[in-house]
């Protein structure tokens, strides 16, 4: 493995990090035979596609965008079962599918675009990356959600969901879960995801509430939550070539490796090593940080971004 280089921080003015600001406009696009939902950040510059984590939306990129805005046009995708993003019938969930879908998200765009995505959609975006780098600016990952052969039921927002995809005990486990409340939903994923869930804005908090809400009206979300979480465990088991262990080398993007030093999901320590198989890769271990960074620290995580920008500007990455 190459020596390990550190990320760059920008210091560059940014705008006033905004916790009021409400999740950006969405629409609706036609996409591989899906009506994708994407939320749209008008900004300044080349593309940014943004991809969620599972159980996540595009309402997780929010601040991150806004951060950005000066520099690039922001487009949040919601992957189909997520987010308003229906999936269309057949729709498998696996990562594989997933990163097809973001594919053909992105070969609508007049150029190569500057790709993001936090756990689930850290894994689906090292797949679109690897597959077609013509389509790849550069990578951000936040907490991708590479292999873990140790999996940890605690290390779920609730340990019933795996359970939840085995054929026998699977159906009473599903249904147990759906009783669950939008509120109680919202809870597990702050204690799980944020490191000091305290600090999190009371409004973000009732947005997600509203999010839980609305999720439990849709007839497909329970399904897709379920399908995409065997989808990522069959990934990790996954031999050989198509391992994401050994697509990570085939990564020719400068890519950015954000970790949260306490990350209750996927563990830190398996950031150096995600970081040094990329062939241009840099680490950056945000302190006090859990699974989602960009939500926790999206300043950080901004600066961190724009270094990157710059030093492949200068060729310096």
């Amino acid at each position: 493995m190459s020596t390990l280089i550190p990320a760059p921080l920008s210091t560059v003015e940014l705008p006033p990090l905004d916790t009021s600001q409400t999740p950006w406009p969405g629409e609706f696009q036609q996409v591989d035979g899906h009506e994708v939902h994407i939320r749209v950040t008008p900004g300044n510059g080349p593309p940014a596609v943004y991809v969620h984590g599972l159980g996540g939306s595009a309402t997780n990129w929010t601040d991150l965008a806004a951060q950005l805005k000066d520099h690039v046009s922001g487009y949040s995708i919601d992957l189909p079962g997520f987010g308003r993003s229906e999936p269309i019938p057949g729709y498998d969930f696996s990562l594989t599918t997933h990163a097809r879908t973001v594919v053909k998200y992105l070969e609508t765009l007049s150029q190569p675009v500057h790709l993001f995505g936090n756990s689930m959609g850290g894994a689906i975006s090292v797949i679109v990356a690897a597959s077609r780098p013509d389509l790849v600016r550069t990578l951000t990952l936040v907490s991708p959600a590479v292999p873990d052969l140790r999996p940890r039921l605690d290390r779920m927002s609730d340990p019933r969901m795996a359970l939840a995809v085995l054929p026998v005990v699977g159906p009473r486990v599903r249904r147990e879960l759906a009783k669950l409340s939008a509120h109680q939903r919202t809870r597990q994923m702050l204690e799980l995801c944020f490191a000091d869930p305290g600090l999190v804005p009371d409004n973000r908090i009732e947005e997600s509430i509203r999010e839980n809400e609305e999720r439990a009206r849709q007839h497909w979300a329970g399904q897709a939550l379920n399908r995409s979480t065997f989808g990522l465990m069959q990934s990790w088991l996954t031999p050989g070539a198509k391992s994401l262990w050994r697509l990570l080398p085939s990564v020719q993007a400068p890519t950015l490796v954000i970790w949260g030093e306490n990350d209750r999901l996927v563990s830190v320590r398996k950031g150096p090593r995600t970081a040094q198989s990329l062939p241009k890769g840099r680490l950056l271990v945000l302190p006090r940080t859990g699974h989602v960074a960009q939500m926790e620290r999206p300043a950080t995580v901004a600066r961190a971004v724009l270094g990157m920008w710059e030093a492949v500007d200068r060729h310096s990455w």
